[in-house]
C-alpha cells in the first residue's frame, strides 16, 4: 500500500506559514450558512474568470470542441456558470475536509446504493468510475460515509497541502493509493475493496491511446481501466456528484454496474466503452465539470495542437 503522508512539525515551517494562512481562512469560511457559501462561492467564480482569462480559453475551447453544434450564447452561458462552480469548487473543497458527517449528510441526497450493495453480494471489488467534476472532494467524502473504500491519487508537490488533502480524504475513507500504483489497485480489488478511480483526464502520451471523446475523435484517454478490469475483474460502477440548483444541496448518483457491457478485448475498445460512460456522467452535470483542464493536450504524432 502507498506510504501516506503524516503530520509533522516540519510543516510548522515559516515556508508553508501562507499556506496555512488559506488553510485557517477556508476552515473560517466553511462555517457559514450554506446558502450564504453558495453566494459567495459562485461570486469568487465569477470574479476569477478575470484573473484566469488563460483557464477560461481553456474551457471555452473544450466545450467547443465537444460541442460543436452549441450555439454561441449556450456555450457563452456554460462557461459562465462552469466558473461559478469553479469558486463553488474551493468551497465544496473545505466543506468536505472540515464539515462533520451530520452537516455533510444534510445537504446531500443519494440514489443507487443498493448498486454497490449487489456488487458486494457477489464477492467481488469495486473500480468506482469517478470523474473530474468540480465537486469531486465532496462526492468522494458522501460516498465514503456510506461505502468506505480506498481513493487513488496524485501526491501534492506541497508537502503541508499533501497531508491535508489525505487527512480531508481519509475522514471517511479506508485509505489513498498513489496513481502510479497499479499493482496495489488491483490487490486492493481482489481483496474486494472499493477503489476510487478517475480515468477522464489527459495523462500523457505514454499512459494513452486514442480514441473518441464526445466529438474528439483522436482524445488521449488512459490504458489504465482496461488493465485494471481485465487483471482484478470487479464491478465498474460510476457515480455521479451534483450540485443541485438554488442552493438545495447535492445528489449524488450511484449508477449501475457496467462490466458485463464493457469489452476487454483490448486497450483502445475498454477506453472507447469508458469513455462513452464518462460522457453520460458529464451530461448529468455539464457545467459542473472540470472544462479547464487541457483536457486535449496530448495528440497523436505529426497532428496539430487543438489550443
Amino acid at each position: 500500500m502507498t506510504q501516506l503522508p503524516h503530520f509533522s512539525r516540519a510543516l510548522l515551517h515559516p515556508r508553508y506559514w501562507l499556506t496555512w494562512f488559506g488553510i485557517i481562512l477556508l476552515y473560517l469560511l466553511v462555517l457559514l450558512p450554506y446558502p450564504l457559501l453558495c453566494y459567495i462561492g459562485c461570486g469568487l467564480g465569477r470574479l476569477s474568470m478575470r484573473f484566469l482569462k488563460r483557464r477560461v480559453a481553456i474551457a471555452e475551447r473544450n466545450i467547443a470542441l465537444c460541442f460543436p453544434t452549441m450555439p454561441q450564447a449556450e456555450r457563452d452561458a456554460m462557461v459562465r456558470k462552469n466558473f461559478e462552480s469553479v469558486g463553488m469548487g474551493l468551497i465544496e473543497t473545505g466543506m468536505a475536509w472540515f464539515w462533520p458527517d451530520w452537516r455533510i449528510s444534510r445537504w446531500f441526497t443519494v440514489t443507487g446504493l443498493d448498486n454497490i450493495t449487489k456488487a458486494q453480494q457477489k464477492g467481488r471489488g469495486v473500480l468506482l468510475i469517478g470523474m473530474h467534476f468540480l465537486t469531486l472532494e465532496l462526492g468522494a467524502r458522501i460516498f465514503g460515509i456510506h461505502n468506505p473504500g480506498i481513493g487513488v491519487y496524485r501526491p501534492n508537490d506541497n508537502a503541508l497541502l499533501d497531508w491535508l488533502q489525505t487527512w480531508g480524504r481519509m475522514r471517511s475513507n479506508k485509505s489513498m493509493i498513489d496513481r502510479a500504483d497499479v499493482k496495489g489497485m488491483i490487490r486492493a480489488m481482489k481483496a474486494n475493496e472499493i477503489i476510487w478511480y478517475a480515468p477522464d483526464h489527459d495523462y500523457g502520451p505514454r499512459a494513452s491511446v486514442f480514441v473518441p471523446f464526445f466529438a474528439v475523435p483522436d482524445a488521449a484517454t488512459t490504458r489504465g481501466t482496461w488493465m485494471l478490469a481485465r487483471m482484478a475483474k470487479p464491478s465498474v460502477i460510476p457515480f455521479v456528484p451534483r450540485r443541485l440548483p438554488g442552493g438545495k444541496g447535492y445528489e449524488l448518483a450511484i449508477l449501475p454496474d457496467v462490466s458485463e457491457e464493457m469489452p476487454l478485448d483490448d486497450e483502445a475498445s475498454t477506453a472507447t466503452f469508458m469513455n462513452k460512460v464518462v460522457e453520460h456522467g458529464v451530461l448529468m452535470a455539464p457545467a459542473q465539470y472540470m472544462w479547464l483542464h487541457r483536457r486535449f493536450k496530448t495528440r497523436p504524432e505529426g497532428a496539430p495542437s487543438l489550443y
